[in-house]
C-alpha cells in the first residue's frame, strides 16, 4: 500500500533534517491499513548494552533528579497522581516514566507494545513504543488489504521509549519523529515528511530536553482510513541517565484530531517515575 512521505519545500522556516536512518528497534503495529498492526506483547524484546558517555549521563541524570523532586515533591513520591485534574496517568516503569492523558483517553498495560513494521516485510519493525495510551482506538475502520481481516485505525497514540544509540536529547527527537510519521502514514514514500528544528523543552515536573514536530503533507489517500499525520517527539534522560523519548502521532485534518495545544499540555505533563526496571534502549 502507498504511503507517502514526500519531503515538501521548506516552507516558511521548516527545517529539513539530513535523510533519516529509522530506529531500528523493537516497534509493531501501524496506523495505516494495509500494513498490519501490531499490538502485542513486549516479551523477548532484545535490550541493547547502553554504554553513554560518563559525564553527560552522569550530569543529566543528577539534573533531572534534581529537578523532579525540587520541582514537584509530593507528585515525585507519587508519579500516579496526575498533573492535571480528572487527567489518567500511563506510567512506563521499565523506563521509570510518567505523564497524562485526557479521561476519554485509553490507558493500556505497560508491558504493552504498540508500533508500525514495514509496509514491504512485516517481520520488519520500524518503530514502536511501550505503555501506550490510545485516542478513539477504534476511529475508523478498514480492510486495506482486501484479505477479509478488518483492521481497527485510532485516530492518536502516545507512549514512551528507549532511545539507545542516541548521542543526545535533541538527536533522538531529530530521528525519531519524521520516523513516526513515516512508518504511521506515508510508506514507501519519505518526501512528505517534513521537520521542525529540535526546540529545547522543561516539562512542568522540571524534566528538561528536547523536542522535534514533523508532519505529512499530501499522504495519498490509499483507503478510506488513510491520510497525513503528524508527530511530537521529546528526547530527555530518565534518573539512571538513559535517554528515552516520550512519542505523540496522530491523523491531521480529520474531525477530532488531536490539536496542537492539547499534544503539548500532554507533553507538559511528561515526568520521572521512579528507578527504570531495565536498561533502557528498546520500547
Amino acid at each position: 500500500m502507498q504511503n507517502p512521505y514526500q519531503q515538501p519545500t521548506e516552507p516558511g522556516g521548516l527545517y529539513r533534517p539530513p535523510p533519516f536512518e529509522a530506529p531500528r528497534e523493537p516497534d509493531a503495529g501501524r496506523g495505516r491499513i494495509s500494513r498490519k498492526r501490531l499490538v502485542v506483547g513486549i516479551g523477548a524484546v532484545t535490550a541493547l548494552a547502553f554504554l553513554a558517555a560518563a559525564t553527560g549521563v552522569a550530569l543529566g541524570a543528577r539534573e533531572n533528579r534534581h529537578r523532579a523532586s525540587a520541582a514537584a515533591a509530593a507528585q515525585a513520591a507519587d508519579p500516579s497522581k496526575p498533573l492535571v485534574a480528572g487527567w489518567k496517568t500511563v506510567i512506563n516503569p521499565k523506563h521509570g516514566t510518567a505523564f497524562d492523558v485526557p479521561p476519554g483517553w485509553e490507558v493500556l498495560e505497560p508491558q504493552i507494545f504498540s508500533g508500525h513494521v514495514d509496509d514491504k516485510d512485516s517481520e520488519k519493525i520500524i518503530i514502536g513504543h511501550s505503555a501506550p495510551a490510545f485516542y478513539k482506538s477504534k476511529w475508523c475502520s478498514v480492510d486495506g488489504d482486501g484479505d477479509g481481516q478488518v483492521v481497527d485505525v485510532r485516530l492518536a497514540n502516545t507512549g514512551t521509549k528507549g532511545a539507545g544509540g542516541a548521542k543526545d536529547p535533541a538527536d533522538i527527537a531529530v530521528k525519531e519523529a519524521p520516523t513516526w510519521v513515516y512508518a504511521a502514514y506515508t510508506q514507501p514514500d519519505k518526501s512528505v515528511v517534513t521537520s521542525d528544528k529540535p526546540v529545547a523543552y522543561t516539562t512542568k515536573s522540571g524534566v528538561k530536553g528536547s523536542y522535534v514536530k514533523a508532519r505529512s503533507s499530501g499522504a495519498p489517500r490509499s483507503d478510506r482510513c488513510a491520510g497525513d499525520g503528524q508527530a511530537i517527539v521529546f528526547g530527555f534522560r530518565n534518573s539512571r541517565g538513559d535517554l528515552v523519548s516520550w512519542d505523540f502521532y496522530g491523523r491531521t485534518g480529520v474531525p477530532g484530531a488531536v490539536d496542537d495545544a492539547l499534544i503539548m499540555r500532554i507533553l507538559s505533563t511528561v515526568r520521572l517515575a521512579g528507578e527504570p526496571q531495565d536498561p533502557g534502549t528498546g520500547p
